[in-house]
């Protein structure tokens, strides 16, 4: 009964520590990111988007592990906004490609302070930081992996 008490027990479940952590950091960036105008998940697809302009919807959720159900109503939300702008693409009129205006260009050099600004909360150093993210996108890489070939049976 112990063994099953202690394989249970909500504090040894990673997927649990993840989930808090995530809601706390969510509670970190709220700070930086309200007098933006922007929540998280918003703030994300904005980085992806600094990061390389004007890209299909299907190559954003790619890069944030997102299906376009999830991803649309926040671009659109983006868009109402005025931070982005969304388009067929001439090429594919399937595709609809996403690019930044110049409301969304300009919030970059606002955000630009909030990865110093929530390290400070965080309160690790930088290389710790680092190798913590490492890890993480390692777990990701296997969860998506195992999840892939889950699909596939």
């Amino acid at each position: 009964m112990t063994t099953e008490r202690g394989t249970l027990a909500l504090s040894q479940h990673l997927c649990f520590a993840f989930y808090s952590v995530s809601h706390a950091f969510n509670r970190a960036y709220r700070q930086f990111l309200d007098p933006l105008g922007l929540t998280y998940p918003q703030y994300v697809v904005l980085l992806v988007l600094w990061e390389q302009d004007d890209l299909t919807v299907k190559e954003i959720g790619d890069r944030l592990f997102l299906d376009s159900g999830t991803l649309t109503p926040l671009l659109k939300r983006l868009e109402s906004a005025g931070h982005v702008r969304r388009a067929r693409d001439k090429k594919d009129e399937r595709q609809v490609r996403i690019s930044l205006t110049d409301s969304g260009r300009a919030l970059q050099a606002k955000a630009k302070e909030i990865p110093k600004q929530v390290g400070c909360v965080l309160g690790l150093p930088l290389e710790e930081i680092r190798a913590l993210t490492e890890q993480v996108a390692k777990l990701r890489g296997r969860l998506h992996d195992s999840a892939s070939l889950s699909a596939k049976s």
